[in-house]
């Protein structure tokens, strides 16, 4: 039996530049010739541009990476027909999760209110209940947001439009998307020589994997406990932001040094680096703890 709510999933992300595939002249002499301009997305003096100024918002579900932010909107119809007395709808809940390679059972999302849903928590026939979630991805591979809708369902019979009791319903709905690398980071840390503690030099490869350009606003270290270090890039760092094309290699130093000598080996620090697509999507990456050997 069909239920009488409906669920939509759209994907907050960043719009893009219009591309648009430009024609050559054609003299053929007839109403066969067609304008170059006909065309372009956008018509200029510069009719050989593959980009506009027009700006586009994606046609299907687009690339997810990791270290960005998953966000979506969930929209649940009411399909009921405002002139549809017979059948009513009330207690609508909505719950989603995130199932993650490393947490298959799923990680459960908080969901926001759009609008005036908390004022009105349950769709008006003909009308749309709205949330927002929003999940930092920090692992590659297959995600799956499973959303549940449950409701109460009441039939009403008769002149009166009497209630005839309530029928408990729910639907599941997943989709699946792959986060993929966007950046990936090689390390190597070296011993130097100190007259207090232990001081390393830590080297950091930052290569762009991803299929488009990135900025690298900022490679810093989250350092242990009792840990100094100096070097980097963005604002501690004296480099500035650099721009990585698809497979660059922007190579990062950093000096690491121990307050007080300690025994054996430990953990000297995370490398974290703050980044940008190419439309200005913010992302985070953070690597595992870099160790030293005693």
């Amino acid at each position: 039996m069909a239920h009488s709510l409906s669920l939509k999933v759209l994907r907050l992300s960043r719009p893009s530049l219009a591309t648009q595939t430009p024609l050559p002249k054609t003299t053929l002499g007839s109403s066969l010739d067609i304008p170059p301009a006909a065309s372009q997305a956008y018509p200029s003096a510069d009719s050989s541009s593959p980009l506009t100024p027009l700006l586009t918002l994606p046609a299907a579900f687009g690339a997810a990476y990791v270290g960005e932010t998953f966000a979506c909107t969930l929209c649940l119809n009411n399909e009921l027909l405002p002139s549809q007395t017979s059948k009513s709808v009330s207690a609508v809940r909505i719950a989603a999760l995130l199932q993650t390679p490393s947490n298959p059972a799923g990680v459960p999302l908080e969901l926001q209110d759009a609008g005036e849903d908390e004022v009105r928590p349950d769709p008006a026939p003909g009308a749309t209940l709205q949330k927002t979630l929003a999940h930092d991805l920090r692992e590659p591979g297959a995600h799956v947001l499973a959303v549940t809708v449950s409701y109460t369902e009441t039939e009403r019979t008769g002149e009166e439009q009497a209630a005839s009791g309530g029928r408990a319903r729910t639907f599941r709905k997943l989709y699946q998307f792959v986060a993929q690398p966007v950046l990936a980071v090689r390390s190597k840390v070296s011993a130097v020589g100190a007259e207090k503690g232990r001081r390393w030099v830590l080297e950091a490869q930052v290569e762009n994997v991803g299929e488009g350009g990135v900025v690298v606003e900022r490679v810093w270290l989250n350092g242990g406990e009792g840990i100094e270090w100096r070097g980097g890039v963005g604002e501690k760092g004296k480099a500035e932001a650099v721009v990585l094309k698809p497979r660059d290699v922007e190579q990062v130093m950093f000096v690491v040094e121990e307050e007080r000598r300690a025994s054996g080996g430990r953990a000297l620090a995370q490398v974290e680096i703050d980044w940008r697509s190419g439309m200005g999507e913010k992302g985070r990456l953070t690597t595992g703890w870099l160790t030293a050997r005693g």
